[in-house]
């Protein structure tokens, strides 16, 4: 019977979860996952997923009503065994809710509600650590996403309106984060020194656009054939993975896109704040960089990052110059180059 993976936690971990996808469904099959209606259409096309069924926990879904009949709609699959990654009350009472006979989820979850508990290990990468819930060994399975031909093509078009011929060289900046405290403040700057060697396109949503129209006018329309080019809003997250996949390298705060490019293959210069990659969150393969700022007594600050420091400051991201992040996409853009 299918497999059942419950998994409503932030975007990035979604894509995190994807190893855990794999390697389920090698030993069982295709699984089916409830995941947030944000996340369904990018894991969608996951060989790994039968079918995604989107849960709006803080829409439509809310609430003990939707989650009782989510529950019940479950139910009436006979799922053998449920999988929970995501260590939220909510969670659990879903999967018990589904009357879904083998329930497995972490020791520092709800593990009254489990029929079988497994350690998460504290140390090491999400990714490793999620595998643990299906006792596979760290590094079995890598985080990937997979874009359709046609989320190809729309990449392909957002980059030929803008100047940027298909095979074309150019870096991705993700400036965005739904946490306040993680925003790095000089994308522009940076990408004031970038375009003088290579385009520069800024991927988001919608939320993101006047982010990038900002980082656009610091360019000042860029310098001889580079550009610069602010993709906001309009792309999918499936098509902005398939255009994070056609980049160079990838620029970013410690947010989804960072995951996102870690799936697609293409290398990271991550910028960190108030958190830590030392909370298993970071780049994941060797060669990818996360910069931050060492001997603050006040970082971290959290385990995500507050919406504001506070303290007022905002040194972990302000004292990080753009000198140093350049110089970092400069080593990363020479050793591909030479790969």
């Amino acid at each position: 019977m299918t497999s059942l993976v419950i998994q409503t936690a932030f975007l990035g971990d979604v894509v995190l979860t994807t190893p855990l996808l794999a390697a389920l469904a090698a030993r069982h099959g295709p699984v089916d996952l409830v995941t947030t209606p944000a996340a369904a259409p990018l894991v969608e096309t996951h060989p790994a997923v039968r079918r995604v069924v989107p849960y709006d926990k803080r829409g439509q879904g809310r609430g003990w009503a939707g989650l009782r009949n989510l529950g019940h709609r479950l139910r009436a699959e006979r799922y053998e065994r449920a999988y929970l990654p995501h260590r939220s009350l909510r969670t659990a009472a879903l999967a018990l809710l589904a009357r879904i006979p083998v329930r497995i989820g972490f020791d520092d979850g709800w593990p009254f509600f489990y029929t079988a508990v497994r350690r998460r290990p504290a140390e090491g990468h999400e990714v490793d650590r999620l595998l643990a819930l299906a006792e596979e060994p760290s590094a079995a399975y890598a985080p990937s996403l997979h874009p359709t031909p046609d989320d190809e093509g729309a990449a392909g078009a957002v980059l030929r309106a803008a100047g940027i011929e298909d095979g074309a060289r150019f870096v991705a900046v993700a400036a965005g984060s739904i946490w306040g405290s993680k925003r790095w403040p000089y994308f522009g700057e940076l990408a004031s020194r970038l375009v003088a060697h290579t385009s520069v396109v800024v991927v988001g949503g919608p939320e993101d656009a006047a982010l990038g129209d900002e980082i656009v006018r610091a360019v000042e329309g860029g310098k001889g054939r580079s550009k610069a080019v602010n993709a906001c809003g309009k792309l999918t997250l499936r098509q902005s993975a398939a255009l994070i996949g056609r980049a160079e390298l990838l620029v970013t705060n410690d947010s989804a896109p960072l995951h996102m490019a870690t799936a697609m293959g293409t290398p990271i210069v991550a910028v960190f704040g108030p958190t830590l990659p030392e909370f298993g969150f970071g780049p994941l393969r060797s060669g990818d960089v996360a910069l931050g700022v060492a001997g603050l007594d006040c970082r971290p600050c959290s385990r995500h990052g507050p919406p504001r420091c506070p303290l007022g400051h905002h040194r972990c991201m302000r004292d990080l110059a753009p000198d140093v992040v350049a110089t970092a996409i400069e080593e990363a853009r020479a050793l591909r180059r030479r790969d």
